[in-house]
């Protein structure tokens, strides 16, 4: 056993240094797939990192792993072939490209056309391959940088073009209208996860606005902290079993859900009566602005009812622009509504279906819309609210929501053939998955963990879960062994 003083003089990174001089200079990565070339193949699929970025904390937990299975396979006598790839596709791409030329892609393909703006975009791709191999080569993962492959690759197109066709012809390709997170400042719609990894404390004006009942001398009162979506109303949503006050205000008459009335009128409210949202279900009312009054026609403005509404904040009354928000496109579809507005770019600015704010983005058109609602009387109370909300985690500029067509798989249309052919997971069946057939004990726990997971509809899950529980198994059993 070595002595006190022999061991604070042992240096780990020097150790690691002598072992990748090591490898260097015996070129170990190489021998071991030359030892191998002409076994039975393990295929290791490595989803690429963006082209444009430097590695970091995230890349080094996953490179370890993605270092881990390749060598396991390997000592086990399999060809493990292993070509560092680049994602040279979508948005990180394009941002890069867009802050060089200093205009959004839009622009930049409509001053250089497409074939251009490719050009532009795929010279940059090698920008940081001399960290990346660096940084990988130091924390010890063999994968070959020289024969490297990506995905702007003809090969690799042409490939993934295949698959869509497949797709396509076997009638599973859709094109549907979604509210999804968009970034004005890229033009482009985001992933939900993108979309929640960077929210900000701001602060943000929250109105309180009167909308006239057509039938009744009375006023129904919703309130927003997105001001901009007000133009396009088309409906007002409340609880069907929220009790709801009609209350005198001055000269107006107010419809506000019970709990709320003392936030607006505090203690000693004059009530004139009070009804079940279900009561006011139906009711026609005048549109705020003038834009799309034709869409009456189309069943717009009037109340409307989903379990959604709380009373935590604002009125109880939830102002519902379908474009603009998940759950309103969703509670108007449910009610048969077919009234749709988006008088809103991709970058953020209204179109000229609103012509006294055309051109202005979304959210400096606020004090605008705000100022013309207080001259039309519609004003009932305006304060500033501070919330967390979401920004785009490229631009850092504030996300909206937005209706935007798009392409999906119709994976609702094959969930049943492929629960079936989940419960039908065999040893076989994983054999082909992982490269070794499970032994009996693994076998009876993947059994027992596929009747667990067989009822929830969580396929991408119930594999996963599978196969982990199968790869857990055998490492134990080689740990003990």
């Amino acid at each position: 056993m070595s002595d006190s003083s022999e061991n604070s003089a042992f240096s780990f990174v020097d150790m690691e240094h002598q072992i990748l001089n090591l490898w260097e200079e015996t070129d170990a990565f190489k021998q071991s797939l030359e030892k191998t070339k002409g076994k039975k193949p393990f295929i290791f699929y490595d989803g690429p990192p963006f082209a444009t970025g430097l590695p970091h904390h995230g890349h080094l937990v996953a490179s370890t792993i993605k270092d881990i299975v390749p060598r396991y396979w390997t000592m086990k006598g399999r060809y493990v072939m292993r070509r560092f790839g680049w994602d040279c596709h979508g948005l990180p791409v394009e941002h890069e490209i867009d802050k060089q030329l200093g205009m959004s892609a839009q622009d930049a393909v409509a001053k250089l056309g497409v074939a251009g703006y490719n050009d532009e975009c795929r010279a940059i791709v090698q920008r940081y391959v001399k960290e990346w191999r660096h940084t990988v080569t130091r924390i010890g993962r063999w994968i070959d940088f020289d024969d490297d492959y990506k995905t702007m690759d003809t090969w690799y197109m042409e490939s993934v073009w295949w698959v869509f066709k497949q797709l396509w012809e076997k009638g599973l390709i859709y094109q549907g209208v979604k509210v999804v997170p968009l970034s004005t400042a890229l033009g482009t719609p985001l992933a939900n996860f993108e979309a929640t990894s960077n929210y900000q404390d701001v602060q943000d004006p929250a109105v309180t606005v009167l909308l006239k009942l057509k039938e009744e001398n009375a006023h129904l009162a919703i309130w927003t902290t997105t001001p901009w979506t007000l133009p396009s109303n088309l409906a007002v949503c409340v609880g069907g079993n929220i009790d709801y006050q009609l209350v005198q205000d001055g000269d107006r008459r107010i419809y506000l859900a019970k709990e709320r009335v003392g936030h607006y009128l505090g203690d000693n409210p004059e009530v004139i009566k009070e009804v079940k949202g279900s009561e006011l279900v139906g009711r026609a009312y005048e549109p705020i602005f003038p834009y799309f009054a034709d869409q009456v026609e189309l069943g717009a403005f009037v109340v409307v009812s989903d379990d959604y509404v709380t009373t935590d904040s604002g009125t109880g009354l939830v102002h519902q622009a379908p474009a603009f928000g998940e759950d309103d496109n969703r509670v108007l579809k449910a009610h048969g509504i077919e009234a749709l507005v988006c008088p809103v770019s991709l970058t953020g600015e209204f179109t000229d279906e609103v012509p006294d704010f055309a051109g202005q983005h979304v959210k400096e058109a606020d004090k605008g819309i705000i100022a013309a609602l207080k001259s039309n009387g519609s004003l009932y109370k305006q304060e500033v609210i501070q919330h967390s909300y979401p920004y785009c985690y490229r631009s850092n500029t504030p996300l909206i929501y937005r209706a935007i067509p798009s392409w999906y798989v119709r994976v609702t249309s094959i969930k049943d053939k492929l629960l079936t052919l989940d419960a039908s997971l065999s040893g076989d069946s994983l054999e082909i998955l992982l490269g070794v057939a499970p032994n009996e004990k693994e076998l009876k726990e993947l059994t027992k963990l596929q009747k667990d997971l067989a009822k929830p509809a969580k396929v991408i899950l119930h594999h996963l879960c599978v196969i982990f529980t199968f790869i857990h198994c055998r490492m134990v059993s080689l740990h003990l062994n």
